[in-house]
């Protein structure tokens, strides 16, 4: 990591540290670090960049843009979900990831930092035919 990524973190825990006066502490800073985890990891940001950028995408349109296997995307779409950046519609056999709303200011925050990114994320490449 850069140190403007451990700025940004460190803008973020700041801000965060006012919410944990309204929460209990343990809650909140598991909320926190869980966040922060899911976004410590650069495959998983680019990821969200894409689904953020295309909308809802399938899990097999994210398997053909980036040119990884489904199980390691299913992975990383799973944290991502449980960090509380996405939401998932199951459609018969498919799923569909798409940026969840409503979103705190928090998460939000991070969407849009991560939007100024100069981050290259490939085409949106459809995978499956859908049902």
């Amino acid at each position: 990591m850069t140190t403007l990524t451990y700025q940004y973190i460190l803008i973020y825990y700041l801000y965060f540290a006012t919410i944990l006066k309204f929460l209990k502490l343990g809650v909140a800073m598991d909320i926190f670090l869980n966040t922060i985890g899911a976004v410590n990891d650069a495959t998983r940001v680019e990821i969200l960049h894409f689904i953020n950028t295309n909308g809802e995408v399938c899990v097999c349109d994210i398997e053909n843009s980036f040119s990884m296997i489904q199980s390691r995307i299913s992975r990383h779409l799973k944290i991502l979900k449980d960090a509380g950046f996405l939401k998932v519609e199951r459609r018969g056999r498919w799923a569909y990831y798409s940026v969840r709303t409503p979103m705190d200011e928090f998460r939000q925050s991070i969407l849009k930092e991560i939007g100024c990114l100069d981050i290259k994320i490939p085409l949106l490449n459809k995978g499956c035919k859908s049902e």
